[in-house]
């Protein structure tokens, strides 16, 4: 009796787990309201979101230096990836510090030796506006009154801005704590989102996403060539029209360029003010060479490197910046191309059907 209960319950169970589960309608609506929910949270905490997704980013980008560096061998000692990290931000941070160690003291020795002069060369400068021919139809006491006004509101903003801009640098060091985690501690995270996916699907995106990260970090490659090319020609058209702070300046062009569009509107900005304090013959000079570079970059260098680099055409690499600037602001500008690389891939592999035949008029005939 109990060998034919035990072989009913069991073919029981058999027809249960061959038969496929209809959802019941309360599923729909538990399943409906937790989407609802989860996407509602993530609205409120979209800001997080994007900057976990940013700091992973770059870590994915930056771990095939950190594999550069634990590949080093001095006899059978090999560093490991800790201590890889630690040197990278050794490196990063001895660089920054050379910089300012450089630049800085000539820029604050100009700037004191400015305000000292001040008092003396502002009648100066007030007489020069008055024999210029508008200036006659232009009351300089009021254009004096004004500058006084827009510095005294300028100083006020920079005040009230300073919660803006500690807000701005406690996410940016928010952001690199993440990303240094995310290369300690991301292959752990890695392995742990793959098991949410069934096992027969699961090598097939582990092999996927392993191509993305290859083209992901080949893409530092070409922006660094692209910030390389860029310091070097703005290195030297500085030296040849005798700019001031010519070297720090095309340093700090060539590293703004990682920032689309904003990156080289301030490097614009600070090399024509430098540029004004001679003359207006190197303030010409500049925007003429701005003017030219920034045609070959975008027609020419960022295409072709870009499209050699992540095998991305320009046309995808353009739009990719379009959309990254205009839903995150500057940081979806700056992962816009590394993130198109991600969706091309998967795109790649799960959704275009290489093999399908396309029915062309040529074919139809």
């Amino acid at each position: 009796m109990n060998i034919q209960r035990e072989a009913a319950l069991a073919a029981q169970r058999a027809n249960e787990t061959s038969a496929p589960r209809i959802p019941s309608p309360r599923a729909h609506i538990l399943f409906a309201f937790g989407v609802a929910l989860a996407l509602y949270t993530a609205w409120h905490v979209r800001e997080e979101l994007v900057l976990l997704y940013v700091s992973a980013l770059f870590a994915v980008v930056l771990m095939p230096v950190v594999r550069l560096i634990t590949g080093l061998h001095i006899g059978r000692w090999s560093p490991g990836r800790g201590l890889a990290i630690l040197l990278l931000l050794i490196v990063v941070a001895g660089a920054a510090t050379l910089f300012f160690a450089f630049a800085l003291p000539p820029v604050i020795r100009d700037l004191h030796e400015f305000l000292r002069e001040l008092p003396t060369r502002g009648p100066q400068l007030l007489a020069r506006i008055r024999k210029l021919p508008f200036a006659q139809r232009v009351d300089v006491n009021s254009l004096n009154a004004k500058l006084q006004d827009f510095a005294s509101n300028f100083a006020t903003y920079l005040f009230y801005s300073i919660k803006n801009w500690a807000g701005a640098l406690a996410q940016i060091v928010t952001g690199v704590i993440l990303t240094i985690y995310f290369m300690l501690e991301g292959e752990t995270a890695y392995r742990w989102l793959l098991s949410f996916f069934p096992v027969e699907q699961r090598q097939r995106l582990d092999t996927t996403l392993a191509r993305a990260e290859v083209r992901m970090g080949k893409w530092l490659l070409g922006q660094g060539l692209l910030m390389l090319i860029l310091g070097v020609c703005s290195t030297v058209t500085y030296s040849l029209l005798h700019i001031r702070y010519a070297y720090a300046l095309g340093v700090l062009t060539g590293l703004l360029n990682i920032i689309p569009f904003v990156g080289a509107l301030i490097s614009i900005c600070l090399a024509i003010l430098v540029a004004a304090i001679d003359s207006w013959g190197h303030v010409i000079g500049v925007a003429i060479f701005y003017a030219i570079y920034s045609q070959v970059e975008t027609s020419v260098l960022t295409p072709r490197i870009m499209r050699t680099s992540v095998d991305l055409a320009g046309l995808a690499v353009i739009v990719a910046l379009l959309l990254g600037s205009a839903l995150a602001g500057v940081i979806g500008a700056m992962v816009a191309v590394p993130t198109a690389v991600l969706v091309a891939v998967l795109l790649n592999e799960y959704a275009v059907k290489p093999d399908a035949i396309i029915e062309t008029p040529q074919t139809l005939k």
